[in-house]
């Protein structure tokens, strides 16, 4: 038996080493293992037959010289067939063969070739039969390693390269005018509406833990979020996220006119399971719009949004109809600084108005507005009267109701500047 250097003996089986039988059956194991491949691993059997009697063919010869090299030194692959494995699998990753049916063909290879060799060994190779078996796991472990190398950086390329296309078609949307060009360019068929939604994100309750990778639960619950918006998406959803929230972008598949209350309720139960997935609590306010819209229906959504939390709103989704008098009353104007002047006497107490505020937001009940302050039910009635005796207007008395919902609805208006813009944060 010969010495195959560090490997150790070269396998023979009847007397005759094993690689030399490969070699010289090598022209007829390649139409073997091509026939196998188109039988067996289905991505392979739709390649062009040009392609697969051409370069499938080759890589195949290829792949037989180097297992039959590993089969008489036992050494590992060299570098020059390393990169060849590498760029077969970054060319087959470029043309979307999966890479599970990349790997697979090798191993299709490799079992053909030690079907054809070990055919005639009889029980005295039992030992190189073992050696052939150990270096034809050696030689799998080497290949699909090479493979996943090259079929994974091609695929990082090419997702840099579209998510920089959808962030330029997204950004296009934002600015206004017509993002055709840049749908182009992101191979993306606009659709005739999206649905436009800012986000208030709540943080997991795992983000609250001590000695928790805070940015780790963020990134987590933020691709949970992505992962559910594609998975109940026809189309390409585009998002500019951070932890606390940011800007969504659904493609609306039917006239922008025709958004009703069905389509209400769909997205309505869509927020309920993005909340459920990403395990935090969403604020969501949504406007409709076409492609050139997008720009206009951003900034109304986060306007709808900023008004919704400004007024107590519990999480679940909103629309410019579910806030209507506290937007109205939002917008700049002599009548929205009176008004906001009128809750002034309650500047330097903060939980007289955060109580008022809680009490309108549970619906005047004074039991769930304890509850929401932590608080005995007594305190609550204590501060209510306080602040009515401050500013002349009882949150318990009907004919000041609105009034008050006014006065909260400018003076948050206020506080935040004037009227809102969106400024969405972070990256898709």
């Amino acid at each position: 038996m010969s010495n195959g250097g560090n490997g150790g003996p070269v396998p023979q089986i009847g007397g005759m080493p094993v690689h030399s039988r490969l070699l010289a059956a090598a022209g007829t194991l390649e139409s073997a293992v091509l026939l196998r491949l188109v039988e067996q691993v289905p991505a392979y059997g739709t390649l062009p037959s040009e392609q697969l009697r051409g370069e499938i063919v080759k890589q195949v010869a290829r792949g037989i010289v180097a297992f039959a090299e590993m089969l008489r030194t036992g050494e590992p692959l060299g570098e020059d067939e390393q990169a060849s494995i590498r760029e077969s699998a970054a060319r087959r990753a470029d043309e979307g063969v999966p890479i599970e049916s990349v790997v697979g063909a090798y191993h299709v290879g490799a079992e053909e070739c030690a079907a054809q060799v070990l055919a005639t060994a009889e029980p005295v190779d039992q030992g190189d039969v073992l050696r052939v078996q150990r270096r034809l796991l050696d030689f799998l472990r080497q290949v699909s390693c090479a493979v996943a190398a090259g079929y994974v950086q091609e695929r990082q390329s090419a997702l840099g390269d579209e998510q920089v296309a959808l962030q330029s078609l997204l950004s296009r949307l934002l600015e206004g005018g017509s993002p055709q060009v840049a749908a182009d360019r992101a191979g993306i068929q606009l659709p005739p509406g999206y649905l436009v939604l800012s986000l208030a994100m709540g943080p997991h309750p795992d983000e609250l833990l001590p000695g928790v990778n805070g940015p780790v639960v963020v990134r987590r619950k933020l691709r949970r979020l992505r992962n559910e918006l594609q998975r109940h998406t026809c189309g390409v959803p585009l998002s500019v996220l951070s932890g606390d929230g940011g800007l969504v972008l659904i493609p609306y598949e039917t006239p922008v006119a025709d958004f009703g209350e069905a389509d209400r309720d769909r997205l309505s139960w869509l927020v309920s399971q993005y909340a459920r997935m990403c395990g935090a609590d969403l604020l969501v306010a949504a406007a409709v719009a076409t492609p050139e819209g997008v720009a206009e229906a951003a900034r109304l959504a986060g306007e709808i949004r900023e008004v919704a939390e400004a007024s107590g709103r519990p999480p679940g989704l909103y629309l410019l109809d579910d806030v209507l008098l506290e937007y109205q009353l939002s917008r700049p104007s002599p009548a929205r600084d009176r008004l906001a002047a009128l809750l002034g006497p309650l500047g330097a107490r903060p939980e007289l108005l955060g109580t008022v505020r809680t009490f309108l937001a549970c619906g005047l009940d004074r039991r769930r507005a304890a509850a929401r302050l932590q608080v005995h039910r007594n305190t609550v009635d204590y501060r209510l009267r306080k602040a009515a005796d401050l500013t002349g207007l009882d949150a318990a008395r009907g004919t000041d109701l609105l009034t008050l919902h006014a006065a909260l609805a400018a003076h948050d208006a206020l506080r935040r500047g004037g009227p809102l813009t969106l400024r969405p944060s972070g990256t898709a």
